[in-house]
């Protein structure tokens, strides 16, 4: 009796999201090709602070050389007041998160990431310069084209294509995302301009009126990425050069602590960059058609998990169309979705309330806010266990 063939699986984007299910798909046995319309595989940003549920998938997927050569293993994440640098919650990361969960807490530049993730998918399987303009699901497979006359056809297709994706379009329709009230300056600053800071290795969160700034080590602690928020009403990108100066993001941080100045006026170059999202989609899946990452669930920043989340679909999709064979795909997509949906927009919804919670004036609500943080804090390895020990890898039974 003649072998079946595997499945064959189209993904549209190579980002962190699009080439971790790629992996974790072709290491699963199915036939995976990946649809980049850049030119080049780029990312965009700084640095990510990455939670031991998402390292767990990669270092699974055989990726732990390169994790454990380029990503950086921070110590501690520490809350601080603005203005004063008072400490409002400590915790430490490393070796607990390993202890705990089985996989470190890391922090990782996310060119060195998409870089890591993409040496374990044959280069020849990525096609750049493909940018889908169409798609059509004919029932027993799907066909998608592209603007530089391309066609490809593949039993199912993967949208991981971003917030503007144009596979969720095609399915549910065009809609704008959303402003979220935030623009961020961000920049990394060589560490060797800094050592007089004498920073620990680990994460700083700096809490204040209408902002916060985040700051922690990449690429082998060689650099300080710090990304730092500020509200404003409105988003005109005509108004705000992609490329800010470093004067301006100063000037948007007037009157905080000297430490967050200092790293700020030693960056070279800083950027800025809108925040923006989307409500929860009703559904990802249609048909042989489904979404991953920011395509379906783009989220604030704020609990630290867009990337994450992105990295566990892929790996809860590999394991869903692994554990059913050759049954049905569009009712095993439909079971992924239902898998991913309540946790990321549980997160999503988090994610929103901390906008709030971190950004609040000065007053009874922020006094409110740093004591429930001294008396139980919320970001350690032991408070985050429902968010860390859970194994995207596995799949419930029923």
């Amino acid at each position: 009796m003649p072998a079946v063939a595997p499945l064959s699986i189209a993904v549209i984007g190579a980002g962190l999201g699009g080439l971790t299910a790629a992996v974790a798909l072709r290491r699963a046995g199915f036939d995976v090709h990946v649809y980049e319309q850049a030119p080049e595989l780029t990312e965009v940003g700084g640095g990510i602070n990455m939670g031991p549920n998402a390292a767990r998938v990669l270092y699974r997927l055989g990726l732990g050389e390169g994790l454990d050569r380029e990503a950086v293993r921070p110590l501690s994440t520490h809350q601080r007041r603005w203005q004063d640098g008072r400490t409002l919650q400590r915790a430490s990361l490393n070796p607990r998160c390993e202890e705990l969960y089985g996989a470190p807490h890391l922090t990782v530049h996310r060119a060195d990431l998409l870089a890591i993730i993409a040496s374990a998918f044959p280069r020849e399987r990525v096609h750049l310069g493909h940018r889908l303009v169409g798609l059509d699901d004919q029932g027993d497979r799907v066909t998608t084209r592209f603007a530089n006359g391309a066609e490809a056809t593949a039993d199912l297709l993967v949208g991981a294509d971003g917030i503007n994706s144009a596979v969720r379009a095609a399915l549910l329709g065009q809609e704008a995302p959303r402003f979220a009230g935030c623009v961020a300056y961000r920049g990394l600053v060589p560490a060797e301009r800094i050592t007089d800071l004498g920073l620990e290795i680990g994460s700083q969160s700096w809490v204040g009126p209408g902002g916060h700034l985040v700051h922690y080590f990449v690429s082998r602690a060689r650099l300080l990425n710090f990304v730092g928020w500020t509200e404003h009403d409105t988003w005109n990108r005509e108004d705000w050069t992609d490329r800010a100066t470093i004067t301006r993001a100063l000037a948007a941080f007037e009157g905080w602590h000297p430490q967050i100045r200092r790293i700020i006026a030693a960056a070279d170059t800083c950027f800025i960059w809108a925040l923006f999202d989307r409500e929860p989609l009703p559904r990802w899946s249609v048909g042989r058609v489904t979404l991953l990452g920011d395509a379906c669930h783009p989220m604030y920043p704020f609990m630290g998990q867009g990337a994450a989340q992105a990295i566990e679909d892929g790996a809860t999709l590999a394991a869903c169309l692994a554990a059913d064979g050759a049954g049905d795909p569009v009712k095993t997509l439909r079971r992924y979705e239902e898998l991913r949906r309540p946790r990321v927009t549980r997160l999503q919804e988090m994610s929103r309330a901390n906008k709030t919670r971190f950004h609040l004036p000065d007053g009874p609500a922020q006094q409110a806010r740093d004591a429930e943080w001294a008396r139980a804090g919320d970001r350690s390895p032991e408070a985050l266990r429902w968010l860390f020990e859970f194994d995207a890898t596995v799949v419930p039974s029923g």
